[in-house]
């Protein structure tokens, strides 16, 4: 009896089932299997009530597992709507740069006829009539690329040889007085260093020795001031370091040969006998042309100690009163000296020993000429007696 009554029991249960299944219409068979096993356990406990909440509760779980999660939907949405910025963005950033590629295009082809028009015209004389030239008879736009490129072709030719094959006038002649060398000084870091500072910005501070070296060889040299420095920057600074008018000429970075990115000093192009020529400054690169006619001191740096100005008069002064014929047979003695004062000073300093042991030896023959000239004259005077 108790094996009857529980059979319609199990039946029951498994209809349930069934009619669960077909309301929510989406469970595999395993489940079906799986909540058959556990009903069946259940009425085996004597629970009809007990098999159905079970299963209920299985199903909503499933249900649960199957259905999207709300949080999950909006973290996609929002990485939507990030990408979505994103690529908007990006879009209107691109669009940015090809307008501004137009902008940049139509202008620089604007400033270029622009160009072409201002600097292709033809001269004009005082009265606004308009200077033939070779381009006349070419097509009108042809005469103003021409001219245009002829005009930035004579600017860069400007900027890369001197203002002028003669930089110097013709030496003077009597009765003025024209000494008989050439001293070419740099200005930068030979005779002046330029410091900067937060209170006072951009100074030059004098070198020690600047009057005394103008002073010394004003009677001897032609003192010509030649910078690398523009003429707007060096004059008034030649103004205050020679008030007294030791400088004969002043020449600048408009005089000098541009070549590979230094500013040369052509020694040819000063109108002046390059043997008596000599050119001071503190890069080689500035007399490349001629090197056997420059020394290269050591650049200064502000020193407050420095007395190169008072050898470098010394040396000066001594190949002037030597009557040198050609200065650049003692300027290649210190052509590859690192510093040609301190060369020279060493060299100096041995001919003034050799020259003491020479007189040395001279005084000592002439005492002993003397000892026995006068041993052999008392000799004779005894004789005689």
């Amino acid at each position: 009896m108790a094996a009857l009554s529980v059979y319609p029991m199990c039946v029951r249960a498994s209809r349930g089932l069934l009619r669960l299944r077909s309301g929510v219409g989406g469970l595999s068979a395993p489940v079906v299997l799986d909540s058959g096993r556990a009903l069946s356990a259940d009425t085996s406990k004597g629970g009809e009530s007990s098999t159905g909440s079970l299963a209920q509760t299985i199903l909503q779980e499933r249900l649960q597992k199957d259905q999207p999660s709300p949080v999950g939907q909006g973290g996609s949405d929002q990485k939507q709507n990030d990408q979505g910025q994103d690529t908007k963005q990006k879009e209107n950033t691109a669009y940015a740069k090809k307008m501004v590629l137009r902008l940049a295009g139509i202008m620089g082809i604007g400033g270029a006829v622009g160009v072409v028009y201002i600097f292709g015209s033809n001269s004009v004389d005082e009265h606004g009539n308009k200077i033939p030239d070779e381009f006349d008879n070419d097509v009108p736009i042809i005469q103003q690329v021409k001219r245009t490129f002829k005009y930035f072709k004579d600017y860069r030719q400007m900027i890369i040889e001197p203002t002028s094959p003669k930089l110097l006038p013709d030496p003077l002649k009597e009765p003025y007085y024209q000494p008989p060398y050439t001293l070419v000084l740099e200005l930068t870091d030979v005779l002046l260093h330029p410091e900067w500072s937060l209170a006072t910005g951009w100074r030059f501070k004098k070198r020690p020795g600047i009057e005394y070296l103008f002073q010394q060889l004003a009677p001897l040299y032609e003192i010509v001031i030649f910078t690398s420095e523009t003429g707007m920057t060096a004059y008034p600074l030649i103004d205050s370091i020679d008030p007294q008018g030791f400088v004969m000429y002043r020449l600048f970075r408009d005089a000098t040969r541009y070549m590979e990115g230094h500013h040369v000093k052509d020694v040819s192009c000063l109108n002046r006998d390059t043997s008596k020529v000599i050119v001071v400054d503190c890069k080689r690169e500035a007399f490349s042309l001629q090197p056997f006619n420059g020394m290269a001191l050591r650049k200064w740096d502000g020193n407050s100690e420095d007395r190169a100005l008072y050898d470098l008069a010394a040396f000066l002064k001594t190949i002037a009163v030597s009557g040198v014929e050609d200065v650049r047979t003692v300027l290649e003695n210190y052509a590859h000296e690192d510093d040609p004062i301190e060369a020279f000073k060493k060299r100096q300093s041995q001919l003034a020993l050799e020259e003491e042991q020479r007189l040395a030896e001279r005084s000592q023959h002439q005492t002993q000429g003397l000892s026995l000239g006068s041993i052999a004259g008392r000799f004779w005077s005894r004789k005689q007696q």
